[in-house]
């Protein structure tokens, strides 16, 4: 098997990792593979190169046409479609958009905005859902989005010939935002330079401008100041899928052309990483502000779970004017707030730490174990226990 996937950021590492799982699994798989960067020209060596299958991110046409002179069974893992003919496995963009919405919304921002790279298909399919989000959410919610993208990308990635420009252009395009903001960056190296540019105009991260990247490169996004929340991808199991699919190929079982009607598999991604870039609350209403906050700080209460009830005691508002006003600012009501927070909480230590089931539950708000995995199911579609297997088969450092 040819890998052609550059081993220069933390979501193609992922990428080989699923695909090694993968062929863990089989043991009979052998790889041709050198390390190389993103936007790297194709090997030489795949042109005189004579072996079974190609997984590849043909972010060029050069890399496309590389591969498609080869003749031989290939998936591509880009969001490129340089090779339209080839099926494809790549991460569901539109999950990814709705996620960092959700972020950016549940810490009060309306005002909202997306940094991008122009050279990829997946930023600009990132931006696109980004956008549609905003517009559906209608004037009711009170939301509006701005939207960069720098004439050439930040110096630390390929092709950066003039950062110094790409640099001063975004630290005007952040002084002229609406405060305060939160600016979803489309990949982590872009959320590093969103950072720094901040940090030239003088504005307070998270108060002024809260940063979302994407990627949870963990020592791009630790080495950040202040450290960058980041979307995290589930890049091992788009790696694993990939492999599955061209040994499906290899077998007759899937011989060309994609693997259903919309071209290929999207994977969504697994949540949120948040770190202090995003760590504030913005909501301008300071009724809903002081109602949220008692939410944070009591929904995972094990001692006496709260409820609206609860909520209402704290802020000097009817039911109904406080899930209207709520709703406003949020989009939920106080009570799926109440159930946002627990969830997430769970999801965090199932992710993190080794805690059983039940430890879970009772630290996370939930009287019993039962109760979260019938909330579980319904909002996010698994059991708590395949989430976590999922979750940490990406992050096999996790501990109690």
């Amino acid at each position: 098997m040819a890998l052609i996937i550059e081993t220069s950021n933390a979501y193609a590492r992922g990428l080989l990792h699923g695909v090694h799982a993968f062929a863990r699994e089989r043991g009979t798989w052998a790889f041709s593979f050198v390390e190389q960067g993103r936007g790297a020209a194709p090997p030489a060596w795949l042109a005189g190169w004579h072996g079974d299958g190609i997984i590849a991110r043909m972010e060029s046409p050069e890399i496309a046409l590389a591969v498609q002179r080869t003749g031989l069974p290939a998936v591509d893992v880009s969001a490129g479609r340089f090779a339209p003919q080839y099926p494809w496995v790549e991460t569901d963009d539109a999950a990814i958009a709705r996620l960092a919405v959700q972020h950016l919304r549940e810490r009060g921002f309306r005002r909202l905005a997306y940094c991008g790279d122009a050279r990829f298909a997946w930023s600009r399919h990132r931006a696109r859902a980004f956008r549609a989000l905003v517009e559906e959410a209608g004037p009711e919610a009170g939301l509006s989005m701005a939207e960069f993208v720098p004439p050439s990308p930040p110096q630390q990635a390929p092709g950066a010939d003039d950062p110094a420009r790409s640099h001063a252009l975004l630290v005007d395009w952040l002084r002229a935002l609406e405060k305060p903001a939160g600016v979803f960056a489309g990949y982590d190296v872009l959320g590093r330079a969103v950072l720094e540019a901040c940090r030239a105009a003088g504005l307070a991260v998270p108060e002024d401008v809260a940063v979302l990247g994407m990627d949870d490169d963990e020592l791009l996004c630790e080495l950040s100041t202040p450290p960058l929340s980041s979307i995290i991808p589930d890049s091992r199991r788009t790696g694993y899928e990939a492999a599955s699919l061209l040994e499906a190929m290899m077998r007759g079982e899937c011989a060309s052309g994609a693997p259903d009607a919309a071209g290929g598999r999207l994977i969504a991604p697994l949540g949120v990483h948040a770190r202090q870039s995003t760590d504030v609350l913005a909501v301008e209403d300071p009724a809903i502000a002081r109602a949220l906050r008692f939410i944070r700080k009591h929904a995972c209460d094990a001692d006496a779970p709260i409820n609206v009830g609860d909520v209402l005691r704290v802020v000097p508002l009817s039911r109904r004017v406080l899930e209207k006003r709520f709703s406003k600012a949020l989009g939920r009501t106080p009570h799926e707030e109440i159930l946002h927070t627990r969830l997430a909480r769970a999801q965090r230590l199932l992710r993190e730490t080794k805690l059983s089931l039940e430890e879970v539950a009772a630290a996370s708000g939930f009287t019993y174990p039962e109760y979260l995995s019938v909330a579980f199911k319904r909002t996010l579609g698994t059991t708590p226990s395949a989430y976590r297997r999922k979750s940490t088969a990406r992050l096999p450092h996790a501990s109690g």
